[in-house]
């Protein structure tokens, strides 16, 4: 690990960035520290506030008529809005690394940072992709079962994905897609937002950072990337319990994620 926090690639131009070539034991000591983050200022009565409203929300609009068939494209495709949602998971760790004291409220700091028009630009491409994901899911679901009766009720639906061959290929090929937008956000995403909060600079030059950690880590970026999508899997399976511990604890091992990778 000393080794690879030692090597520091040049950067891309003067004004950007050096990238870091980090191992994957840096991902299990980067989650340590996400971990340490999360019990020293411990937030999981925040978002268990905020996920079951809006999850709840959520399902009662989309559970019956014709957005049924976008319920779980929806629920599935709200982790690509993931980065915003952890901002101010990453202010809380960028306090505790410079030593002051820190608070929950603290994360609402995000809000003066000189770097919020960038930040909100940034955002609104994550959403254009979320919607694309949408657009997507909703052509993959007419490409293969169908508009019919199973788009009815939540039984049926799940029935006609479990048990024909056009649900297995509406599962097959929405995962598929699914996958390809997860990763076009990890790669613009992985450390652009962290850098924002970090430093004041040019969006392009947060995201071209973020390309180029992943072009010089692919091995431990895409295991990041599967680390994260197991451990919401696996926070949601609990009644989304879970969530309100994975989420804070990604967030900031993600802040933590974007130190070993960056460098000035």
């Amino acid at each position: 690990m000393a080794q690879a926090m030692t090597e520091v690639p040049a950067a891309a131009r003067a004004d950007e960035p050096a990238i870091r070539r980090i191992t994957l034991a840096d991902l299990r000591e980067v989650l340590a520290k996400g971990w340490e983050d999360f019990l020293a200022i411990p937030t999981q009565l925040v978002f268990l506030g905020v996920i079951y409203p809006v999850v709840g929300l959520i399902a009662a609009r989309f559970a019956t008529g014709d957005l049924l068939p976008l319920l779980f494209p929806l629920l599935a495709g709200l982790s690509l809005l993931g980065p915003v949602v952890a901002l101010g998971l990453y202010e809380i760790s960028r306090r505790r690394e410079l030593g002051m004291s820190v608070s929950a409220r603290d994360a609402l700091a995000v809000l003066r940072s000189p770097s919020l028009k960038a930040i909100v630009l940034l955002g609104g491409m994550l959403f254009a992709l979320f919607v694309a994901w949408l657009v997507a899911a909703r052509l993959v679901y007419l490409a293969t079962l169908g508009e019919g009766p199973h788009g009815g009720s939540l039984g049926a639906l799940l029935a006609a994905a479990l048990t024909t061959r056009a649900g297995w290929m509406l599962i097959l090929i929405g995962n598929g897609v699914g996958l390809a937008f997860a990763i076009v956000v990890l790669t613009l995403t992985v450390v652009s937002f962290p850098l924002l909060l970090d430093r004041p600079v040019d969006p392009l030059v947060a995201v071209r950072a973020s390309v180029r950690a992943v072009a010089t880590n692919p091995v431990p970026m895409l295991a990041w990337g599967l680390i994260v999508a197991v451990l919401l899997v696996a926070g949601a399976l609990s009644l989304l319990i879970g969530l309100a511990v994975v989420v804070p604890v990604l967030g900031h091992a993600t802040w933590h994620l974007y130190r070993r990778v960056v460098a000035w």
